[in-house]
Formats: C-alpha cells, sequence, structure tokens
C-alpha cells in the first residue's frame, strides 16, 4: 500500500485506532521523548504520538511532530498495507524460490509476482510536493547525468520564503539529558558512489551544530562512509541529501540489511507496491522522493577537518561518546506546506527501534534460508537492543552444523556485529528468551559447546577494547551427536501425553 505523504500514513493511523493525538504545547526539549518512552515501553508498543504544538526552545514550532509511528507489529503491518510482516515474508519467499510455472494457477501467481517488480523500480519525475516550499542557500550544482528539466520555482506559487529558513526552526529533538544537541533521529540520509554512481539510503544520526551545519554519524563500516572515504581520497566535494516523511517504507528500508549495491529505493517500491518517484534536489547532483515532506540538500568537503559529535543516549542504553565526524553543509531546505516532522528516539529497550529490527529479520528470513536452509528461524531479543544477541534455530542433520551456522551467519552484512549467538534445535521457539535460556542451561557444557572468534564490532559498543573491533561467543545449544564427542544417551524431554492433554481440555471446556 502506497502512502502519497507521511500525513496520509499519520491519518491512516488515527481511523485504524493506532494514534494518540497531543494538543498541549509539548517541548522538543526532552518531553517529547518522555512521552513516547513511555508509549514505546507500554504492552506491544503502545502507541503512535501526534504532537500538534511542539515548542522550540520555548517558542511554537511551524510543524506537527509525528513518533514512533513503526513502532509495533501492527504498525509495521500497517506500512506494508497487509496483515501482518508474515504475509510480505511469504510473498518474498515466494519469488526467490520461483520456477517455471507448472499450472495455470502458478503462472498467474508469478505474474502478479513480476508485476510488482516492474512497479518497484523507481522512476523520475520533473517535480513533486517536496518542492512547495523552496529556501537555497546556494546556487544549484551541475548534474552528473540528464534529468528532466523541472519548471522554474515561482516564489509566490511555492509560498515565498519558508517560514522554516534553517535548521534551527525545524522541530528536531534534543532527546535525552546529556545529549550534545539536538539530534535528527529518522533522516534518510541518501549518497552516491562517485565510480559507479550507485545509490545509497542509509539511517545515520545527525547532529545540529548551528543553523546550516551537522555532524555526519555514519559509522566507519556502512556504505555512505565507504562513499565518503572516496571522496575524501579524491578531495572533490560530496553532495549528500537528507530527507524525513514521505511514505512510511523509505525510513524502513534505509534500515533494513540490504546487500551493498541493492538499492533501498527499489526495495521501498516493491514493498509500497508502487514505483518511488524521484525528484532531482535543488542544489546537489541527488535524487530524492518527490512525495517527502522535508528535503535538507548539502554536501561534505574532504578538505575540512572532522569534527566531534556527541554524546547522544543510543540504541545501546547508554550514551555515546564524542568522536570526530564529517560536517554536513546545507546548501538547501525544501518541504511540503503541510508537512509533518517525523522523529524517533532510542535508548533502553524496547524502543521503536526493535519493531523495525524484528520485521527486518522476518521480512529476510527467506534469503537467510536462501544461504542455509537448515535455518528455521531467527530473533533479536530487545534485550539485545538488535545485532548483541541472536538465537537462531535449525534443524539439525550432522555433526558440528551449529559452528557451520554461526560463521555463516557472522560473515552476512551487519550480522558480522554480533556479539553473542546462540543456536538451539528446531522445537524451539526462538521469539521465547525463556524457553532459550532453558535449553541453553540445559543443552549445553560451556567449555565444549562454546567457540571465541574476532571481527568488526558495532562503533556504538561501548563495551570493546578497541573501536570497532572485538570478540565474539557462540553457543551450541542444540541436541550433541556422537560425532561431536558426546557419547552418552541424550535424554528425551519431559512432555505430556497428547492424549490426555486432550481429554483435560475437554473437561476444562466443559467447566468453563
Amino acid at each position: 500500500m502506497a502512502f502519497a505523504s507521511f500525513r496520509a500514513w499519520v491519518d491512516h493511523l488515527e481511523r485504524a485506532g493506532e494514534l494518540i493525538r497531543i494538543s498541549d504545547p509539548v517541548a522538543t526539549e526532552l518531553e517529547i521523548t518522555e512521552l513516547a518512552d513511555r508509549q514505546m515501553k507500554a504492552p506491544g508498543g503502545g502507541k503512535a504520538l501526534l504532537i500538534e504544538r511542539p515548542t522550540v526552545n520555548g517558542r511554537p514550532g511551524p510543524f506537527p511532530v509525528a513518533i514512533n509511528t513503526l513502532g509495533s507489529a501492527r504498525r509495521m503491518a500497517l506500512s506494508m498495507g497487509a496483515e501482518s510482516v508474515a504475509e510480505v515474508a511469504q510473498e518474498l519467499a515466494f519469488l526467490l524460490k520461483a520456477r517455471p510455472p507448472t499450472s495455470l494457477r502458478e503462472a498467474g501467481k508469478l505474474l502478479a509476482a513480476g508485476m510488482d517488480l516492474r512497479h518497484a523500480r523507481p522512476r523520475r519525475v520533473r517535480t513533486g510536493p517536496c518542492k512547495e516550499v523552496v529556501h537555497r542557500f546556494e546556487a544549484p550544482a551541475p548534474r552528473s547525468d540528464p534529468w528532466p528539466a523541472a519548471p522554474p520555482v515561482d516564489p509566490a506559487a511555492a509560498g515565498g520564503e519558508t517560514a522554516c529558513p534553517t535548521l534551527l526552526d525545524l522541530p528536531i529533538l534534543k532527546c535525552w539529558p546529556f545529549d550534545g544537541g539536538r539530534f535528527i533521529t529518522l533522516p534518510c540520509v541518501v549518497t552516491r558512489d562517485p565510480d559507479t554512481g550507485d545509490r545509497n539510503v542509509g539511517m545515520y544520526r545527525v547532529q545540529v551544530y548551528d543553523e546550516r551545519t551537522t555532524g555526519m554519524h555514519w559509522q566507519l563500516q556502512k556504505v555512505a562512509a565507504r562513499h565518503g572515504r572516496r571522496y575524501y581520497e579524491t578531495g572533490r566535494r560530496m553532495p549528500v541529501a537528507i530527507f524525513l516523511g514521505g511514505d512510511p517504507m523509505f525510513p524502513f528500508a534505509a534500515t533494513a540489511p540490504l546487500p551493498d549495491g541493492l538499492d533501498e529505493f527499489l526495495l521501498a517500491g516493491y514493498l509500497r507496491k508502487r514505483a518511488v518517484d524521484l525528484v532531482a534536489c535543488e542544489t546537489c547532483d541527488i535524487e530524492v522522493p518527490a512525495n517527502a515532506d522535508f528535503v535538507i540538500e548539502g554536501y561534505i568537503d574532504p578538505r575540512e577537518p572532522l569534527r566531534d559529535e556527541g554524546p547522544f543516549g543510543d540504541h545501546t542504553g547508554f550514551y555515546t561518546l564524542p568522536e570526530p565526524y564529517p560536517v554536513f553543509h546545507v546548501t538547501a531546505i525544501t518541504h511540503r506546506k503541510d508537512a509533518i516532522y517525523p522523529a524517533t528516539i532510542v535508548g533502553a529497550p524496547p524502543m521503536e527501534d526493535f519493531y523495525m529490527g524484528s520485521a527486518s529479520v522476518e521480512l529476510f528470513l527467506p534469503v537467510f534460508r536462501m544461504n542455509f536452509p537448515e535455518i528455521v528461524d531467527i530473533a533479536l531479543p530487545a534485550e539485545g537492543v538488535f545485532h548483541n544477541l541472536v538465537f537462531v534455530s535449525i534443524r539439525k542433520t550432522y555433526p558440528m552444523q551449529a559452528y557451520k551456522i554461526m560463521h555463516g551467519l557472522w560473515g552476512m552484512g551487519q550480522m558480522m556485529f554480533t556479539k553473542y549467538l546462540v543456536v538451539v534445535d528446531d522445537d524451539v521457539n526462538v521469539h521465547d528468551t525463556r524457553e532459550v535460556l532453558f535449553r541453553l542451561c540445559a543443552n549445553t557444557d560451556p567449555q565444549r559447546d562454546s567457540i571465541f572468534t574476532k571481527g568488526p564490532a558495532d562503533v556504538l559498543d561501548h563495551a570493546t577494547t578497541m573501536v570497532g573491533a572485538g570478540s565474539k561467543l557462540g553457543i551450541d545449544a542444540t541436541r550433541k551427536l556422537p560425532g561431536e564427542g558426546f557419547h552418552r544417551d541424550w535424554p528425551p524431554l519431559i512432555r505430556m501425553d497428547d492424549a490426555v492433554r486432550t481429554r483435560i481440555d475437554a473437561l476444562l471446556a466443559r467447566r468453563a
């Protein structure tokens, strides 16, 4: 289901009973965080919030703020136009396993899937609602490739001088007491590889330094950081664009664990079942969704020294301390006239990002199974703040299979950051942490069933001795086989007889 604007998504949530409007003034400094944190920690992720009258430095802000809009399993499903994320994952699994059809029904399914992919490819358009109000700080930049010519902007038609000409006027949150300033927390950051032209859309927090400069916190293992290194090697100015709002699939796609080189707008188009319309930025050679709510254009100058960014209350539940990062210079801000500012917060789990991450794992489970067909399910418990702790269930058929899975997953994308990886048998529900811990304690001999290794670490991990590098622990909590050095009988798990359970179910039903 495609949403024409972020406002359309917010209205959809309200009709579904998933939104609470807050009409009282609420400060963007800490107060919105406190409201949102209480909802995010409510059962099931609480409700989305629309702050109608946010204040910025005590003054009324020009735009409402929406937060926690993807912070539940139901809202994630609604954002994809489905009853559940599992439904969408099944569709993706069908595409990945597509074979020549053997019946008319199969042919019809394959044709429908092909049509979805045809409509997934992004397309260029001349202009869009994201340019209803335009405020430039620098002249337009030359294009590296031909674009459809956009009509000249009429200041009167576009609303004249924007009501929020600088970053200081946007309702950007200061989330936690020790934060180094205000942070854009739900930005989709668009960069391009200077060699191949490949686009990347990532989500990296953005600290506001002043009215026209920010920090750009892309960690060293991220694709945008790799793009940036090429610009630093050549000394050329790096074009960057940040957009916020539009379809809720945009921020989801920006955080999805896609293989390097696969366009996030292609994934967004597939999930929303409509191609993403892209428009050229005003002052840099980057394209952004035409239906975005805000676009912040600019550049990073490789000749400029890095600048400390942070502290920031992070998804680890701790503050990330200041570290040097590139400085982003704003050259233009464009937005819708009726824009809603999208935000999120991170901190001690569970938070909104837990539901986004869980949806990613569920959606891409068919991709994992293509590489490892023995995998049954994967879970990232909230307490592990994404990749710190991963539970995997497998259909075990040969010795040392659990270790194959450990090494394989550590080599896949952001799974390289996993500190603790526990492998269990296929009869274990990995989404029930108590059940996993029961098998972990019961099925393991610590020395025999553990493996330590080294590898890349999340730069946000404050516990590693070195930034970006650390150790990992894998635990094989599966039943042991003779080929694994186990020569005793493995005892059966205590379970009641099914016939007895059925009789007792019937007895209790009669008494109800």
